[in-house]
């Protein structure tokens, strides 16, 4: 398998599932530890199997979903860039600011302490089918219930919280989690997505930003980066995520999260039979 078509497929991947409560960093794991079992990637090593290479590749294309879906949010951006005087967006910038500090804070110390997340399938089918599970449950539990537009601090606390839960244990999805946690304590649909995604957008970046430094810094000895690929990535990552994102804050108007939930439940399944006939580990 030549090398370009690897890195389309895993920018396919995580454009579509960066956003999407489904988890990206399970998904790119997954296609990883398949890609690997069906020996189809030797000029890939470097993609694969190599860290840091593997880690900055990951990174960069999770920058370019991430970048992709600020045009999505024009009324927002409008909003914080020409009326950021108004209390009612000092308020919700606020809020923004202090869900990714308690995300920020643990997670600088995770980096510091060169925490890596688990590369196993076992942990990513547990926590697809326990996410999927509880969207199930949650939006059952919500029929009928009234929900609010407003973000209160309990929201901004239990979002930041989510995204930390996230970081941890691959399979959770970033989105999924402050998404099922903002519904919990009352919030609508496109109300916690949206918020959710905002939370997001500067929480990746700077995690991004600071994996980029941390690996270049420490470039010397470590396997030469194929930028061309990267690059590559990066942009199939960023369209693919603009419109996965525009369908979903559509799709959110309409419909609840059920079907994630057991989407999440199918592919956990499907991951617990790889392991079952000693497919993965």
């Amino acid at each position: 398998m030549p090398l370009w078509i690897a890195v389309l497929l895993l920018g396919v991947i995580e454009g579509i599932t960066e956003f999407l409560p489904v988890s990206s960093t399970g998904h790119l794991l997954i296609a990883e530890n398949l890609l690997l079992k069906i020996h189809a990637l030797s000029p890939a090593d470097w993609l694969i199997k190599a860290s840091p290479a593997k880690d900055l590749f990951n990174v960069v294309i999770q920058c370019g979903a991430v970048l992709a879906v600020l045009p999505l949010f024009p009324e927002r951006l409008k909003q914080f860039f020409f009326r950021w005087r108004e209390p009612a967006t000092r308020d919700y910038l606020l809020k923004i600011v202090v869900a990714c500090a308690i995300t920020g804070g643990p997670g600088y110390l995770l980096e510091k302490k060169q925490f890596k997340l688990p590369d196993k399938l076992f942990p990513i089918a547990v926590a697809l089918f326990i996410g999927g599970i509880c969207f199930i449950v949650v939006e059952r539990w919500l029929r009928g219930r009234p929900s609010k537009n407003d973000v209160t601090w309990p929201i901004v606390v239990a979002v930041g919280v989510g995204q930390l839960l996230a970081a941890v244990f691959p399979g959770t999805s970033r989105s999924g989690a402050t998404i099922l946690l903002a519904l919990v304590l009352g919030l609508n649909r496109f109300a916690a997505t949206e918020f959710a995604f905002l939370v997001g957008i500067p929480t990746m970046l700077a995690a991004g930003g600071l994996k980029i430094l941390k690996a270049l810094r420490h470039a010397d000895g470590a396997p030469a980066e194929d930028w061309s690929m990267v690059l590559l990535g990066f942009l199939v990552a960023a369209i693919v995520s603009f419109f996965a994102v525009k369908w979903l804050l559509r799709y959110v108007q309409t419909h609840t999260f059920t079907a994630f939930g057991w989407y999440r439940v199918a592919l956990a399944a499907f991951l617990a039979l790889l392991l079952f006939i000693g497919g993965s580990n």
